[in-house]
């Protein structure tokens, strides 16, 4: 691998060289499986480096002890790289506890008068992630080997420059730590106030209620429970001529009281009137991801379905595999819930405009009776926490929660009067529309706080960060050691190998010989 071109020369005293060049050889891991209830050895691996934070309590044991554990053994200041995988992603091991690393690792140990720390963080830089990824000798493949890694470019810097850039860089990244952890705090209790105006909206406290508008105002009202019955009455009238009529699910016994004039409904109580408004997806071989195509019909997925919000995330069937399973299309305007994942239950609204489009296994059209911000009222209430608690008990499926269409149609939701259910949209709207601003501010300021934190990397390692040994040297009027001298001192200081003397290899047998064997063996 070739060193990294540069927008501009090293600094005075330092030395392009390599990763492995600074570093004791580097060592693959131990091979064996991890035991989460062991003891003996934790066992580092890439999935432990790779979660954020990193926290060795969780790191698992090895479930077979290595026959030369200090082979393998993990010591303060040792990088470990992934070499499959999360190719790349590095990890600076701190005060490790008795520890072996995996064997889809490769350790790197810097060599006394390199500083860890300096290495670590240059194997931040996006300098080193460009050798990785852009390499021209194929280090971006799904599997990297030692070698490889140990000829990522790297520039050495003279000692007392390393320690004088790592305290600059720790003190840079400090600031910036505090600023991205007052940055989360905001982003948590954006979400929980996002959380308690759905909450405060579906228990009648966003808004004045209309009961005691209309007692205020001396005026009639009609109640939910009136509005619920019309859903019904038109149910059944337009039951399409199935021979016997089937009543929809109807709430469970105990729930919560609700705010004057409000009523519980199941989901299959508030399906507009008709077959097929609240319905599964094609299972089985009738919709396969070989059925995909690159344009045609949309195919509304587990993906599309966020937390009361439409994913445009795009997938196509053509229009005969369409015509097929048209009794699964979906309008704008609709619903669909997810069956299968976290949060659930989840759902979003298709967006008008969609044009020809089905749902897929695992997700579930609902066709509401109720349409505009009614609608959308009861989207927000399905996603709502108080919702969510009262569902925990359908959900089934320890791996992969998963809610069943029988257990979704009998989910209740509280349904207020009609003209309170715009009144709390339109306050949702208000109130959501400024944590959104918000959020936005807030995550382009973590972007810009990554941005930055690049930025001073890019510095350090042009040797723009901190006035150089070279600088201080001219100005004070001494010599130094310098990047290329200074790896040479160390070098020289390094035990020579020992030598290893191979057995001479035997002399294959003559073909002649071998060809009388085969005829002797042959009689």
């Amino acid at each position: 691998m070739n060193a990294e071109p540069t927008n501009s020369p090293s600094p005075s005293g330092w030395l392009e060289t390599h990763l492995g060049e600074v570093c004791d050889p580097p060592q693959y891991g131990f091979t064996t499986k991890a035991d989460a209830s062991g003891q003996g050895l934790r066992f580092l691996r890439t999935t432990d480096i790779t979660k954020d934070p990193f926290d060795w309590s969780s790191v698992p044991f090895c479930h077979e002890q290595p026959s030369d554990p200090g082979k393998y053994r993990l010591a303060d200041g040792d990088i470990v790289v992934s070499r499959a995988g999360s190719i790349g992603v590095s990890h600076l091991v701190r005060n490790p506890p008795e520890a072996v690393f995996a064997s889809y690792l490769i350790r790197f140990r810097p060599l006394s008068g390199v500083q860890s720390d300096f290495v670590g963080y240059y194997l931040q830089s996006r300098r080193y992630w460009r050798a990785i990824h852009v390499s021209a000798s194929g280090i971006a493949l799904q599997n990297v080997n030692a070698k490889k890694l140990a000829r990522v470019p790297f520039p050495l810097s003279p000692l007392p420059e390393q320690h004088r850039i790592v305290e600059a860089i720790e003190a840079h990244f400090s600031r910036l730590d505090a600023a991205v952890a007052a940055l989360k705090r905001v982003q948590a209790n954006l979400k929980r106030y996002r959380a308690s105006v759905l909450k405060a909206a579906c228990e009648g406290r966003l808004v004045p209620t209309e009961a005691e508008l209309a007692r205020k105002e001396g005026r009639d009202y009609e109640p939910a429970s009136k509005l619920l019955v019309h859903i019904l009455e038109e149910r059944r009238e337009k039951w399409e001529g199935r021979r016997r009529f089937k009543e929809a699910a109807r709430p469970e016994k105990g729930l919560p009281e609700v705010s004057e004039g409000w009523v519980w409904a199941t989901i299959e109580q508030l399906a507009a009137p008709g077959q097929n408004s609240i319905t599964d997806g094609p299972f089985g071989s009738n919709l396969k991801t070989a059925h995909y195509t690159d344009q045609g019909p949309r195919v509304i997925r587990l993906q599309n379905v966020g937390d009361g919000e439409f994913v445009d995330e795009r997938a196509h069937i053509s229009h005969e595999r369409f015509e097929q399973l048209a009794k699964h299309q979906i309008h704008g305007g609709d619903l669909v819930l997810a069956t299968l994942g976290t949060d659930l239950p989840r759902a979003c609204q298709i967006p008008e405009g969609i044009g020809k489009a089905i749902v897929k296994a695992d997700c579930i059209r609902f066709k509401p009776a109720l349409a505009g911000t009614a609608a959308v009222y009861l989207l927000r209430a399905l996603i709502a926490h108080p919702t969510r608690q009262r569902t925990k008990h359908r959900i089934h499926g320890v791996g992969r929660p998963r809610l069943k269409l029988g257990e979704i149609k009998s989910i209740a939701v509280p349904i207020p009067p009609l003209s309170e259910m715009t009144r709390i949209v339109y306050e949702q709207d208000r109130l959501l529309a400024v944590v959104s601003s918000v959020e936005a501010a807030v995550a382009a300021n973590l972007k810009r706080a990554e941005r930055l934190r690049q930025a001073i990397l890019k510095r350090a390692f042009e040797g723009r960060l901190v006035p150089t040994e070279h600088e201080l040297a001219q100005a004070e009027g001494r010599t130094f050691e310098s990047a290329e001298q200074l790896l040479a001192r160390i070098k020289a200081s390094q035990p020579e190998p020992k030598k290893t003397t191979r057995k001479p290899r035997k002399k294959p047998a003559k073909k002649k010989a071998n060809a009388n064997l085969f005829e002797e063996q042959q009689h």
